[in-house]
């Protein structure tokens, strides 16, 4: 019992003594940059609507912080995957909130939202069926392959 005691208030004493520490290599710092405006291709394959809030957070924050020149930059969302359900016409009702906020971005931002047409067809959609800021393209991973090796665009996923 008096081990059991004893152990106890060790670890008591321990615990405290880890708490008031110091971290052993001290605290991040942060570095400031200027970041250029870039040319970046994200593939997205996601299937669920916070993953593709997540894509549309991350690339309107690229956006911003490389000044969102239209001349100079260039982001392009490829959509092949789960998420095509949320663009769909007919699912506008259940997705209002993210379509808007994609749709938002396209017309104010560098952004575009290019969607596979295999992958649609493979989800039973046509263009006819999916939001007009959408652009079809024939297939996402030529797309994909395409903008990197003909428009110099950088690979995100």
């Amino acid at each position: 019992m008096k081990y059991i005691l004893w152990l106890s208030v060790a670890m008591i004493i321990t615990a405290s003594n880890f708490a008031a520490a110091e971290p052993p290599w001290g605290s991040a710092s942060v570095t400031e940059t200027q970041y250029k405006p870039q040319k970046v291709v994200y593939d997205v394959a996601v299937n669920s609507v916070e993953k593709v809030t997540s894509v549309l957070d991350r690339a309107s924050y690229l956006s911003k912080i490389t000044g969102a020149d239209p001349f100079d930059s260039s982001i392009v969302l490829v959509l092949h995957g789960g998420e095509i359900e949320f663009f769909a016409i007919k699912n506008y009702s259940k997705h209002k909130d993210l379509m808007q906020r994609a749709q938002s971005l396209v017309e104010s931002e560098v952004l575009k939202i290019r969607m596979c047409r295999i992958a649609a067809q493979g989800h039973g959609y046509e263009a006819k069926d999916i939001h007009g800021f959408v652009e079809m393209v024939p297939m996402g991973d030529a797309e994909i392959i395409r903008l990197q090796n003909e428009e110099n665009h950088a690979y995100m996923q």
